[in-house]
């Protein structure tokens, strides 16, 4: 199963696992830990919690969810943030492995993690988000789980860094060409509408549009899926690369390859076209055999158009991108 970033409160996240990222100590403070404990109920959770005593740094524990609608709490101990010089990254990655480690054990089919060790323990939110997407994607490569990243607030997920600037310089760039580019264009396709219109009479005007419409039935090509399966032969990948590198479920690939008329979104299109590491002529010939196209201006076509250009195939990176501009993310 994919993974996906949303902005919401965790204790309202449907899920079978909640991480909460905890004290070490059988205690709860503020942020997403006292949240979790009064939507759990607070007197038993604490109750659960002081049974099992201090969890050292980079390990977790397992409690009942009580009032939540998960089944159980993962209870992990973040690193603070020290700059980086006392192992916080190895010791935050482990909280992550270590909890999807556990809900694999648990037969958890999903499991959501709030962005650990970027509240009072102050770790840099980019780097906290880097170490959590490197660690989820490794597990998913390997096994198939919902996971979900839950940001709390806009605050909380700031992106830095030249990639992301360039992002915002190629929208800005592409944002003003394409308003005088389709402005002009507009110009022209009336001028020419109406000179060729002109001299017709309205029989003619209808014989015409007849042929053309015979020619393009007559011209059908593949539809998305069949289009889609010669791709992924061409690549010499298998379906399990396919759906994983795309970020989409495996039964929804399934659906696709078995429905030959099955009519996709946009940004499965796009996901599946980064996962074949297609160029951009190729992602627009798919997008066709779709009925979709790339639309100047839309922000979203626009970062995705970014990266594919210039053949970056991680769909994590993309997503983060997309995200970070209130866009949704390709894949799920």
């Amino acid at each position: 199963m994919p993974f996906k970033i949303i902005r919401n409160d965790i204790t309202n996240v449907k899920a079978d696992i909640i991480v909460n990222s905890a004290n070490p100590k059988p205690v709860y403070a503020n942020g997403t830990d006292a949240a979790i404990y009064e939507a759990a109920g607070k007197e038993q959770l604490l109750a659960e919690r002081k049974k099992i005593g201090d969890i050292p740094v980079g390990s977790i524990a397992v409690t009942p969810a009580f009032r939540l609608s998960a089944k159980y709490i993962i209870h992990t101990a973040g690193p603070v943030w020290h700059g980086g010089n006392m192992d916080e990254f190895g010791l935050l990655k482990s909280c992550y492995s270590k909890s999807l480690e556990k809900a694999l054990e648990l037969g958890a089919e999903s499991i959501a993690f709030p962005l650990i060790s970027t509240g009072v323990y102050q770790f840099p939110r980019d780097k906290a988000l880097q170490t959590a997407v490197m660690a989820i994607s490794s597990f998913l490569f390997k096994y198939d789980m919902l996971v979900i990243l839950v940001v709390f607030d806009r605050k909380s997920f700031e992106l830095s860094g030249k990639l992301f600037q360039d992002v915002d310089e190629y929208i800005d760039e592409c944002d003003v060409t394409d308003k005088a580019v389709s402005e002009y264009q507009q110009n022209r396709m009336e001028e020419k509408y109406r000179s060729a219109v002109s001299g017709m009479m309205p029989e003619c005007i209808y014989q015409t549009g007849r042929e053309r419409l015979d020619d393009i039935i007559g011209n059908i090509g593949d539809t998305f899926q069949e289009r889609l399966l010669k791709l992924v032969d061409q690549k010499g990948m298998s379906d399990p690369e396919v759906y994983k590198k795309a970020n989409i479920d495996r039964k929804l690939f399934s659906k696709i390859r078995c429905d030959v008329n099955y009519t996709p979104r946009k940004k499965t299109v796009l996901a599946l076209a980064v996962a074949l590491g297609l160029d951009i002529k190729e992602t627009d010939s798919l997008l066709k055999c779709a009925g979709l196209s790339f639309s100047p201006g839309n922000k979203f076509d626009l970062i995705t158009e970014y990266f594919i250009k210039r053949k970056i195939y991680d769909i994590n990176t993309i997503n983060l991108a997309l995200f970070e501009h209130g866009q949704q993310t390709l894949g799920v």
